[in-house]
């Protein structure tokens, strides 16, 4: 029948957009780059779609990312069909890819992945992306779950929220009094935007998200430092290098410590989390599902209250 995807065909696809290459992907399944090719063609004849851009790497276009997840998919699926069924090779452990943001990474995500029972020897392979965009690996088929800020399902995915992750307003204490007027109680809304400042990186509006809410149409200076790790960042923002939004887990003990202080105490941001992962019955995922959703509970809360250091005064 037509309507059919033959498995080989579906495979050689994956292993294209894998290997980057036909040349590649020829190598790893062991077949001459000539049958590759025939075989992705005969499944782009069948499908009537082209699925792949030839570019080097190839992509797999909108029509080919459906056909990776699937295979992505029939390939998790097996694997734990082999595992049940004892035919897992010795000390082969289950791959699991997940999509995860550099925040969420440094602070709460592994000790989530600490609660899954180690017999279930998992292999993971994680993505760090932004939140923001954290969706879009899901939707090309390259992760099979992902901590996003979208609670819009990817197709073929399920969705649950996590909590929100809240992020501090904070700057080194001798910083705050030069740029910020500390010691002199100048208001803070009309200094930020001139104050050098502290970014992820270039797709990072935590800063700018900030002052507009302080100052409507504003946004931060264009004095910006782009340190694209979240311990990194936090470490940029307490040796005094600029003002920043750090999540509170990270601030709480250098504000303790004096080591920063609170711009603003009553003005956070605050980013909804959300789970999302394929619509697939595999306990493997579904038992790290469970545990990201219990440290999430346990560590998303809204925030905890804060000892206020307000900038003035």
């Amino acid at each position: 029948m037509m309507s059919e995807l033959p498995l080989d065909q579906v495979r050689t696809l994956l292993a294209v957009v894998d290997e980057g290459t036909f040349d590649a992907a020829a190598n790893a399944l062991r077949l001459t780059p000539s049958a590759v090719s025939q075989r992705v063609k005969a499944l782009e004849q069948r499908t009537g779609r082209v699925l792949l851009m030839r570019t080097k790497p190839v992509r797999p276009t909108e029509s080919g990312e459906v056909v990776v997840r699937f295979a992505r998919q029939l390939a998790r699926l097996e694997r734990d069909a082999r595992a049940a069924l004892g035919m897992s090779g010795p000390g082969e452990p289950t791959p699991l890819s997940i999509a995860v943001n550099s925040d969420s990474l440094a602070t709460w995500f592994l000790p989530a992945l600490r609660r899954v029972p180690q017999d279930l020897d998992l292999a993971y392979e994680l993505h760090r992306e932004d939140q923001d965009h954290t969706a879009t690996l899901l939707r090309e088929g390259l992760v099979m779950a992902a901590v996003t800020s979208s609670p819009e399902a990817v197709t073929g995915c399920s969705v649950r929220r996590l909590g929100r992750m809240r992020y501090l307003p904070v700057a080194e204490p001798a910083f705050a009094d030069r740029w910020l007027g500390r010691r002199t109680g100048a208001d803070v809304r009309e200094l930020i935007e001139d104050a050098p400042v502290v970014s992820f990186d270039r797709r990072d509006d935590l800063q700018d998200s900030f002052v507009r809410r302080l100052v409507p149409g504003a946004r931060a200076s264009s004095r910006r430092h782009l340190v694209p790790s979240s311990e990194g960042f936090a470490s940029a923002v307490a040796a005094g290098m600029g003002w920043g939004m750090v999540p509170d887990v990270q601030a709480e003990p250098l504000l303790r410590d004096g080591r920063l202080v609170l711009l603003v105490p009553d003005r956070t941001v605050d980013v909804p989390l959300h789970w999302q992962q394929w619509k697939l019955d595999s306990p493997a995922l579904a038992t790290v599902a469970e545990a990201v959703a219990a440290e999430a509970a346990d560590t998303l809360a809204g925030g905890r209250p804060i000892a206020p250091r307000p900038l003035r005064g």
